[in-house]
């Protein structure tokens, strides 16, 4: 019993004079425990009032201390030295929230749009029945195709375009079609694409189909019931009365086809006159039925939910004629009219870009932005307007507040047909200054119905001509086989009726010096291989250090990586016969890259008299001759040989596009400026 007391007055003493309690201390659930009186174990240890003394709790004297009842550091936490401190942490927190919510708001607020997939690499556009033949029949094929993907994401490339691959006969070089909703076995299955289409997006690429909804072919389910007047099908295609006597028809009006000769044939069934803007065997749909729309539709939906990223529509300024049969004005008045037999002989103001036809390219854009709304997976509209006017073409954009395509592919780069710094000038500057403010441009070297850019230009200007289009702002496009230099065919041995010539640039893809270039393991291919295929080819070019190959594939990973090209402003400083000069700029970073061109004969440049501010000696990036890559120049003379480019990279704080000399000689289409502090885009500039 002395010793309990002993023990009691040791802790009450302990408690009371607030030492440090540096030993343990009973459980706090032990001290709240309700103790019978009687028992041995009650005891003023146990009754913190007891440990602090008789009355309120007074904790002026005490410091706090671990294990202390919870009753008494409430009492501590109500003292200011312990509340204030507290308190002022409890806002700092809730300052710091709202700040991190209103910066991210800024952020949010002031970020440029990001690029999205059709704008951020190129496009590779491949002929479908000439890149790669998998079944030894001597024609490319959708498996051929996705066979490659390996070497297509060699070059950096973004988005697979393939030409038309439904079923259809050979007439038009297969846009006849004959079943929208099909494959032609030629090209494989619907197996097949759908197995392409899963192997590109594993590989990170987007695809892209043509579609040419002007016409089918006549063989076409719905011609066949349209001439037999089965039911909604009657009025699928263009039909009007003519006069048909022993075996001559004569037509409704003089309207002519894109091949020549009058746009009307004689249907020995309907006894009608059907419309047709390309060959007899393609008759046009009729866009003013509404049926017709609706079928487009649908069969847009179709391959939209096949996994397709986007369509290049063809041919769209066709879709509607005049309703009235006038005849159209003759570009010489005075020439005999039944002579008149070729297209370039009439002005088309009643068969091309009718009132109404901008309307049905905005409701395919309508469908498509449907499936546009899933995370990731906007679908790409593209329009092929060939042979419209520059300000024709600009109308695809669409209007300020209605969009239409994406972009509206620009093949003026493709017709040219001798190197000129001026004529190339023209071309870029048409595009540039007529486009539609924050629209997106594009630029395109070659296609499946143009001449090849080595036939057309010459094998010394396809580096600098694809220099030409990485560099320039926008989306580059390329051709297959442009990428090696690739030149026409000479003879073709396909029998064909009409623009035979467009076969040339058609031939198969050159892989390696192996039997048909690679391109098939059969017995004969559907046209025959260029006859420089055993230099000209992948496999040579990849292993050779100064190759248009290794070029190309330099040039699109610094397109990828480069912020000056993929956002920057382009500003052109001089232009002749011979070069073409440009910089491409960004807002934050000091750097310029200088594009110097030179497409006619050798010439010595003064850069120094052009650019003030450039220094003695800048770093060439990238040129076309990659032995020069890395070195420096003198900008007081700088030496180009003839069909040589340089891509120059210079330090400098005064940009161009900020200077008033060059306030009307820069363009760009998505302003951005970056920060060096934070590292991020931002678009108040």
């Amino acid at each position: 019993m002395a010793e309990d007391k002993s023990k009691r007055g040791s802790t009450g003493l302990y408690a009371k004079e607030g030492q440090t309690n540096n030993g343990f201390v009973q459980n706090e659930d032990i001290l709240e425990t309700d103790l019978d009186p009687s028992s041995p174990a009650a005891g003023p240890q146990h009754n913190t009032v007891d440990v602090l003394g008789p009355g309120e709790p007074d904790v002026k004297d005490v410091r706090p201390y671990a294990g202390m009842p919870k009753e008494v550091l409430f009492q501590f936490s109500g003292q200011a030295r312990y509340r204030i401190p507290r308190e002022v942490l409890f806002w700092l927190t809730v300052a710091s929230v709202l700040l991190l919510i209103a910066a991210t708001v800024a952020i949010i607020a002031i970020s440029p749009k990001c690029l999205d997939w059709w704008q951020a690499g190129p496009m590779y556009q491949i002929y479908t029945r000439s890149f790669k033949d998998s079944n030894k029949d001597g024609n490319g094929d959708l498996k051929g195709i996705q066979d490659k993907l390996d070497y297509i994401t060699t070059l950096n490339i973004k988005t697979v375009w393939i030409t038309s691959f439904y079923k259809s006969s050979l007439k038009d070089f297969r846009h006849g079609v004959e079943d929208f909703r099909e494959i032609d076995p030629i090209f494989g299955t619907m197996k097949d694409f759908e197995n392409l289409v899963a192997a590109i997006h594993d590989k990170g690429l987007k695809l892209i189909i043509d579609f040419i909804p002007n016409h089918t072919s006549d063989k076409h389910a719905w011609f066949q019931w349209s001439r037999n007047r089965t039911g909604k099908y009657t009025d699928y295609y263009i039909w009007h009365d003519c006069n048909y006597e022993n075996g001559i028809t004569i037509p409704p009006n003089n309207w002519l086809s894109v091949y020549g000769n009058s746009s009307w044939h004689f249907d020995e069934v309907r006894k009608q006159c059907y419309f047709h803007q390309f060959t007899k065997e393609q008759p046009d749909l009729n866009f003013r039925n509404p049926d017709v729309q609706e079928e487009i539709k649908e069969i847009i939906q179709f391959w939209l939910s096949k996994g397709v990223d986007g369509f290049s529509f063809d041919a769209l300024q066709f879709l509607l004629e005049a309703k009235h049969l006038r005849d159209e004005v003759q570009v010489n008045k005075t020439q005999i009219p039944d002579t008149v037999t070729h297209y370039s002989q009439l002005h088309h103001d009643f068969t091309t870009t009718q009132v109404g036809m901008h309307d049905i390219v905005r409701s395919f854009r309508q469908t498509m932005n449907q499936y546009s709304r899933e995370p990731g997976r906007y679908r790409f509209m593209g329009t092929e307007a060939h042979g419209e006017s520059i300000t024709k073409t600009m109308v695809y954009y669409g209007l300020p507040f209605i969009q239409e395509a994406d972009f509206p592919f620009n093949n003026y780069l493709s017709k040219l047909d001798k190197p000129s710094g001026n004529s190339v000038f023209e071309v870029i500057t048409s595009w540039m200054e007529n486009m539609p403010e924050g629209k997106w441009p594009n630029w395109m070297t070659g296609g499946p119905d143009n001449v090849r850019l080595t036939s057309r230009l010459g094998e010394k200007y396809v580096n600098i001509m694809n220099m030409l289009v990485f560099t320039l702002p926008g989306t580059p496009i390329t051709y297959y086989g442009e990428e090696i230099g690739m030149r026409n065919i000479l003879t073709a041995n396909l029998n064909e009726t009409y623009d035979v010539g467009t076969l040339f640039s058609k031939s198969p893809m050159q892989w390696d010096n192996s039997s048909n270039a690679g391109f098939s393991e059969g017995s004969h291919t559907w046209l025959p291989t260029s006859s420089d295929y055993h230099t000209v080819n992948v496999d040579v070019q990849k292993t050779q250090p100064r190759s248009a190959l290794k070029l190309y594939q330099e040039l699109s990973l610094l397109h990828a990586n480069e912020l000056l090209l993929s956002r920057g402003w382009f500003c052109y400083l001089r232009s002749d016969n011979h070069s073409i000069m440009y910089t491409r700029e960004l807002d934050g970073i000091n750097r310029v890259f200088l594009m110097v061109l030179n497409f006619g004969e050798s010439s010595l440049l003064n850069l120094k008299e052009m650019i003030s501010n450039i220094p003695t000696r800048v770093r060439i990036r990238l040129s076309t001759n990659s032995a020069y890559s890395g070195r420096e120049v003198d900008t007081h003379a700088v030496t180009l040989a003839s069909g040589e480019g340089l891509i120059l990279e210079y330090n400098t704080r005064n940009l161009l596009h900020s200077q008033t000399a060059f306030k009307d000689r820069c363009f760009v289409s998505n302003r951005a400026c970056y920060s060096r502090v934070l590292n991020i885009l931002y678009s108040l500039c």
